[in-house]
């Protein structure tokens, strides 16, 4: 029988060995039901991190299991050379909800394959390899998203032929603009935007892309408004506008359905991907349709909206709408952000307890000898993560440096599973000190 360290023993021989698991001592996960999983061993975990926040509306959720059961077994493959119609049905669904005027929508199997779309979209259109993207962003693991991602520990390849420039973001703590009151952080970074495009663009800039609460990058969190007053400057150039909600799309914020709607603006783009399946690989872009007829060439995806995974969409886009998920995630972050709020101000190592919705997170920082340092501690955010999975709990890891707690909870969590979900953190906290 398989056990947590053989499977660790053989994952080590067969896998790229630039992939590590989260854990120090990893685990399997066997099953789930709704909110908790169980490793291969029988141990049961409260998931508050739903494989980075793809497992969005719980584990075995009833309507997901039953639709891609049912379309199992019809047929799980067909392409876009096809007419399929939950591929064309999700399609309708997704394009009415985004808000973008004549929307069309294009499927893919992953948020780096959709953002590497929306930038060929975008340098096509504009005919500018010229990118402009947000410092501490992360927005995919292939070559074209490595170029526009800006944390040095997730980048593989700096060898691109984009041209691109950073723009300084929302991420406050140890940035340049540390001590800038919230209420002028936007005007100092629209004023750097401006700054960045007199001198070191020709001004023939085909897009900014941005995510609206940046993930990876530890859940950083812009002024409301923030992308709205970047686009009027924008606007000057031509330049088209990405949001990438792969992280904040379909209601997680609590206050929308997608994270650019808290800043008065309607993006060009925007790409979607981790929890829209449920778990099952799907993701992709919409865009305005004289955006995505720019393209000319033959183009078709082999595995994007296929039926199986369309079908997934389908159920989780309805589940999260018809029970109004965004609203218990707006309730349940502030619960969860409410009951950590104490412990985080006395915890000298807490840097910052920050989040909006069901992104919550806790930056870890100082060390040992220095009182109130606010220098990343990786090592102790680590430990903490570690002592948490050990009491029940599995969170997140993000930030540059790895020293930020992510706690994602699905969009139907409850009461009583925030609230343990506290306890075990305060306990793990307690633990360290």
């Amino acid at each position: 029988m398989s056990t947590n360290d053989s499977l660790q023993q053989r994952y080590e021989a067969i896998l790229a060995p630039y992939l590590n698991p989260l854990y120090a001592k990893p685990i399997s996960i066997d099953k789930g039901d709704g909110s908790y999983v169980w490793d291969i061993e029988g141990n049961k975990y409260l998931d508050f991190f739903g494989g980075v926040l793809t497992t969005m509306i719980g584990h075995n959720n009833p309507a997901v299991t039953e639709a891609i059961q049912t379309q199992a077994s019809k047929i799980l493959h067909t392409s876009t050379l096809y007419l399929s119609e939950p591929m064309i049905e999700l399609a309708e669904e997704i394009g009415a909800a985004s808000g973008i005027p004549d929307a069309r929508v294009f499927f893919t199997t992953s948020g780096s394959e959709a953002n590497d779309t929306a930038l060929m979209l975008a340098t096509s259109y504009r005919n500018s390899n010229e990118i402009l993207a947000m410092r501490n962003s992360y927005h995919g693991r292939t070559f074209a998203t490595q170029a526009i991602t800006s944390q040095s520990s997730w980048l593989s390849s700096r060898i691109s032929g984009l041209s691109v420039n950073y723009v300084q973001g929302p991420y406050r703590l140890r940035s340049p603009f540390q001590d800038i009151p919230d209420e002028k952080l936007t005007d100092a970074c629209v004023a750097d935007l401006q700054q960045i495009i007199d001198t070191a663009t020709t001004g023939n800039i085909a897009c900014l892309i941005f995510e609206p609460i940046q993930g990876v990058g530890g859940f950083a969190i812009p002024p409301d408004g923030f992308y709205g007053e970047m686009g009027k400057t924008l606007s000057n150039y031509g330049a088209l506008i990405i949001s990438d909600e792969v992280q904040t799309g379909w209601g997680r914020t609590g206050e929308h359905f997608w994270g650019y709607q808290a800043h008065g603006i309607i993006p060009d783009m925007l790409t979607f991907a981790k929890g829209v399946g449920n778990g099952i690989t799907l993701a992709g872009i919409v865009a305005r349709a004289e955006i995505m007829e720019n393209i000319t060439a033959l183009n078709f995806s082999t595995f994007g909206g296929n039926p199986l995974s369309a079908a997934a969409g389908l159920a989780t886009f309805r589940e999260v709408t018809h029970k109004n998920m965004q609203a218990n995630a707006k309730e349940m972050g502030a619960r969860l952000k409410d009951g950590l709020e104490a412990v985080a101000g006395e915890t000298p190592w807490i840097g910052d307890l920050r989040g909006r919705g069901l992104m919550v997170a806790l930056e870890i920082v100082g060390d040992e000898t220095e009182s109130g340092s606010v220098e990343p501690y990786p090592e102790r955010a680590a430990e903490f993560l570690e002592i948490c999975k050990d009491l029940g709990l599995l969170l997140g890891k993000g930030g540059v440096f790895g020293n930020v707690i992510r706690i994602t909870p699905m969009l139907n969590v409850n009461d009583e599973e925030i609230d343990q979900g506290i306890e075990i953190i305060i306990k793990a906290i307690r633990a360290l000190g």
